[in-house]
Order: structure tokens, then C-alpha cells, then sequence
């Protein structure tokens, strides 16, 4: 049996969804689409993202329609990760983002979350505070803004932030 060395690392990237409709010119906030400059900043982040030859292992992605648009527009960068859309992603605390990460971190080599404020930027925040890199963090935590943190043994104890990402 061959045994490595040191801690295995998992890749933990938190992407909040980009840029959307306004709330007054849709049906309802579940389907509000990107904008065009939506749909060009979640791919500037993708070329990014395969600049830095991340490839996702597992998505997990709100099921509203704006994060998955965010989500097909980083596929040519990050592959083709299995995705999961639970509808508990929708609005999802950072408490529940943080819950549906451990609950994959064990069978993935990276771990993309697209999601939205408060609760994906503030699960990123939390990460950076950890790891002592708030000063590398972007204001809030705007549209089409991904952070990749990198974890030891898939643990969000120790996280070391490699990249805060911005369009």
C-alpha cells in the first residue's frame, strides 16, 4: 500500500453567481438570468481559473437560474465536474455552505460552490480570517468573485487562501 508522505490538499473554490437581472425586470428572484456583463465576467474567471489549471472535480451550484448560468459559463475553464444543485443552496447560510462542503471535501480533489451574498461571501471570509488573508480579500464579496482556497486533508480548519479572483 502506498502511503503519501504528507497532508493531501483539496482545492475549495467559493464563487458568488455574477451579475444579474435586476429584481424588478423578472418574474421572480429564483429566475433571474445574467446580464451581458454577467455572462462576461463569469468567463474572464474561467480563464483565470484554467490559467491556474484548476479542473473541478465536483460542483455544487444553487439551483436558481443566475448561478447556473455563472456555472456553464466557467465549464470550458474548470471541465466538467459532477454537479450537485440541492435547492438547499438557494440563499443558503454560510453555516448550511459550509455543512454541504464537508459533506463532499472527502471525495473530490477540488470542490467549486457557486452561490450567493450573504452566505457564500461570508463562508469565504470566514476561510480568509482563518488563514490570517482578510487584507487579500475583495470588499464585501462582489458579483463573479471567486476565492480558491486550498485545504490540508480536506479540513476547513486550516485553509490557505491561494487566489481571490475578481473579473
Amino acid at each position: 500500500m502506498n502511503i503519501p508522505d504528507g497532508p493531501m490538499t483539496t482545492t475549495l473554490i467559493l464563487m458568488r453567481h455574477a451579475k444579474a437581472v435586476d429584481r424588478l425586470e423578472a418574474e421572480d428572484d429564483f429566475q433571474r438570468g445574467l446580464t451581458s456583463r454577467g455572462r462576461a465576467d463569469s468567463a474572464a474567471i474561467a480563464d483565470k481559473l484554467e490559467a491556474m489549471g484548476i479542473r473541478a472535480d465536483i460542483a455544487l451550484v444553487s439551483p436558481a437560474w443566475r448561478t447556473r448560468q455563472t456555472f456553464d459559463q466557467l465549464i470550458p475553464g474548470i471541465g466538467t465536474p459532477s454537479l450537485d444543485d440541492p435547492m438547499a443552496l438557494y440563499h443558503a447560510s454560510t453555516d448550511m455552505l459550509e455543512r454541504a462542503a464537508l459533506d463532499v471535501l472527502p471525495r473530490a480533489g477540488c470542490v467549486l460552490m457557486v452561490g450567493h451574498n450573504p452566505g457564500i461571501g461570508g463562508f469565504a471570509h470566514k476561510l480568509a480570517r482563518n488563514c490570517d488573508a482578510r487584507s487579500q480579500m475583495p470588499s464585501g464579496y462582489p458579483t463573479a468573485t471567486a476565492c480558491v482556497f486550498e485545504l490540508s486533508n480536506g479540513s476547513l480548519d486550516d485553509p490557505h487562501l491561494i487566489a481571490a479572483l475578481t473579473p
